[in-house]
């Protein structure tokens, strides 16, 4: 639990982080069948690489407890990027995952900043 919400409130940007993280991974997911058949990349490499990353990203999504789990949120969204290197469209996918990212991370940040001055000022008049 972080100290800026209240006890019993989920964390806003866990959530909105953790929903972007799980749907990347059926979009990476899905570059699998893509990359093997249209990119033309060995089987066992298209499967380590895209299953890898959609494993990592719902693994990712457990995590986000932790501080670093953001940062490596960032990482993935590189990752993702880094796909349109085998697949063209994996460019354009992975810059739409990376801004609902960041404005899933900027927002609930934002979020639980207000709730937390909310908390604030009700405990102070209410005390």
């Amino acid at each position: 639990m972080s100290e800026t919400s209240a006890p019993t409130e989920r964390s806003p940007r866990r959530g909105m982080c953790a929903a972007v993280l799980c749907l990347e991974a059926i979009t990476i997911g899905l570059t699998v069948p893509v990359m093997i058949t249209i990119a033309e990349v060995p089987v066992g490499t298209a499967l380590v690489v895209g299953l890898g990353l959609a494993v990592v990203c719902l693994l990712l999504a457990g995590m986000l407890r932790a501080p670093w789990a953001y940062t490596a949120g960032y990482a993935i969204q590189v990752a993702a990027i880094g796909l349109g290197l085998v697949i063209s469209m994996m460019f354009l996918l992975g810059a739409v995952f990376a801004a609902l990212w960041a404005t899933a991370d900027h927002l609930g940040r934002k979020i639980e900043r207000e709730k937390a001055a909310a908390w604030a000022a009700y405990r102070a008049e209410h005390g």
